[in-house]
């Protein structure tokens, strides 16, 4: 078992089963694309242990409170993670958090964008620790996300060759 899988089983997390996309959905990019030292991750939604996307389905500040949202973004951060294991072995592959964008599905006049992507940035951080987990990052608001799921967020990784 690698230092990160050794962590995540240590902090009770499980990492999610591949996505299970609604029918009729067909997605012609990976999940995970490498490239020399780099894993450029497409954007992700919060998934439960099964793979199935997790819910509340909505707008944070108005289907849904920011704490809500935070657990949502925890379990994209999850979901990254899931497909980095499968992508590179192992998560000890990975050097340096490079970029996180974050995409909040926000309600009109919401404005704390911020506080809810820190519920991936904080797993990040807690997970691989502030030297290779801090990362740049961006936090917006957007009218509508793919399928009603209220964060996705896409990430840039630098990794052992």
């Amino acid at each position: 078992m690698s230092l990160i899988e050794r962590k995540l089983s240590e902090m009770e997390l499980v990492l999610p089963e591949p996505m299970q996309l609604p029918d009729g959905m067909a997605l012609p990019f990976p999940w995970v694309r490498i490239r020399g030292n780099m894993a450029f991750i497409s954007g992700h939604g919060p998934q439960n242990a099964d793979g199935s996307m997790a819910r509340p389905l909505g707008k944070v500040g108005a289907d849904m409170s920011v704490e809500q949202g935070y657990i949502l973004a925890r379990q994209t951060a999850l979901s990254v993670l899931g497909s980095l294991h499968r992508a590179l072995g192992e998560l000890d592959r990975i050097r340096a958090w490079l970029r996180v964008f974050g995409m909040v599905n926000s309600a009109p006049g919401f404005n704390q964008q911020p506080l809810v992507i820190n519920g991936f940035s904080d797993l990040i951080l807690e997970v691989f620790g502030e030297e290779v987990g801090s990362h740049a990052r961006c936090a917006v608001g957007t009218a509508e996300l793919p399928v009603g799921i209220a964060v996705e967020v896409e990430a840039l990784v630098e990794i052992a060759v």
